[in-house]
């Protein structure tokens, strides 16, 4: 009977933690360093879900990717490093060969340069295991000047980076 109730006891526990969400903030600067909106990283089932609110920007659309370091030293934004692409694919999502992990669909800002959208990256994780936007010191997330083509080598010829913002937890281990 003990074991049944320990048996009954560790069900529940496994049933509570497999609704915990992992979730990530991230702050974004634009060149100045001025906090221009926040990206939210949620554990989704497809991927990672991301909630994006920006302002600041041109209206029109712009090409948004993950990139490989957690660096945003501006005013250029190249410590970010390259796209995301731990799977050594081509850049774009219109790709036929596939895309680099960190290609996103490009956002549109709206005519008072503000971005409220929710995007799926697929196939990625917060989680210690496969694909995890978290590993070594975490990512970045950029947009662009313009928007991304889908095709071009490497980048989508989406010109400058204008936003970023850092992926990553903190030092003491707790998430941002």
């Amino acid at each position: 009977m003990r074991y049944l109730y320990l048996f009954s006891f560790v069900l529940f526990l496994l049933s509570c933690t497999k609704d915990v969400q992992t979730v990530i903030k991230a702050d974004l600067y634009n060149a100045h360093q001025d906090r221009v909106g926040e990206a939210k990283f949620t554990e989704h089932p497809e991927g990672v879900e991301i909630t994006l609110q920006v302002e600041g920007l041109t209206p029109g659309y712009h090409g948004i990717h993950i990139h490989e370091e957690a660096k945003c030293e501006g005013p250029d934004f190249k410590s970010a490093g390259d796209h995301w692409n731990p799977e050594g694919k081509e850049h774009g999502l219109l790709n036929p060969e596939g895309a680099h992990l960190g290609d996103l669909p490009n956002v549109l800002a709206d005519e008072k340069g503000e971005v409220n959208t929710t995007l799926i990256l697929a196939n990625a994780t917060l989680l210690d295991k496969g694909f995890s936007l978290l590993e070594r010191e975490g990512t970045s997330i950029i947009i662009h000047e313009h928007e991304d083509d889908g095709m071009t080598q490497p980048t989508g010829d989406s010109g400058d980076r204008i936003v970023c913002g850092i992926i990553s937890k903190k030092k003491d281990g707790n998430e941002t």
